[in-house]
């Protein structure tokens, strides 16, 4: 998790300040970087877009857990 400092270093904008933040970061950073090219960033762009399909699985799992019960 990244802290309000580091967020406001970049200027993140207040929606997107969540758990999933400290891999946002460096991806934001990556783009700005390398103009948006869309071949860059590859390594930073898949570790987050991995982060949120799991946080999306783990989510319907809890979903479902909770309707079980």
């Amino acid at each position: 998790m990244s802290s309000q400092t580091e967020q406001k270093a970049v200027q993140m904008p207040l929606t997107w300040r969540d758990s999933c933040s400290a891999l946002l970061i460096p991806l934001n950073v990556c783009r700005r970087d390398k103009f948006y090219l869309p071949w860059e960033c590859d390594h930073e762009r898949h570790t987050y877009e991995n982060y949120i399909r799991r946080m999306k699985e783990l989510s319907k799992q809890k979903s479902a857990a909770a309707q079980d019960e």
